[in-house]
């Protein structure tokens, strides 16, 4: 059994910046890539960012790209986003996403709200 814990999450003005962490517990077997990905209220979840567990290559979004910043502890076995100059449009559940070998796993959500 695998758990994924997102935290961080919550009311941040526009512009502003705001950190999320996601924590992996359990029998964790080989993880190949975690990820980011949000959604927003009457949409369709969408990518965010994704990053390789061994090799630390990242890839982005174009809707945050230059904004957000993706990282991953291996000894922690934890995934963070890190993100500036916030919207708006960011506004979102964010869920956190491991791959491993055989089998994929959804955090349960943490709520980003973007506004005035």
């Amino acid at each position: 059994q695998v758990q994924l814990v997102e935290s961080g999450g919550g009311l941040v003005q526009p512009g502003g910046s705001l950190n999320l962490s996601c924590a992996a517990s359990g029998s964790i077997s080989r993880i190949n890539t975690m990820s980011w990905s949000r959604q927003a209220p009457g949409k369709d979840r969408e990518f965010v960012a994704a990053i390789t567990w061994s090799g630390g290559n990242t890839v982005y979004a174009a809707s945050v790209k230059g904004r957000f910043g993706i990282s991953r502890d291996n000894a922690k076995n934890t995934l963070f986003l890190y993100m500036s100059s916030l919207k708006p449009d960011d506004t979102a559940v964010y869920y956190c996403r491991m791959g491993t070998v055989g089998a994929t796993y959804w955090g349960q959500g943490t709520q980003v709200t973007v506004s005035s």
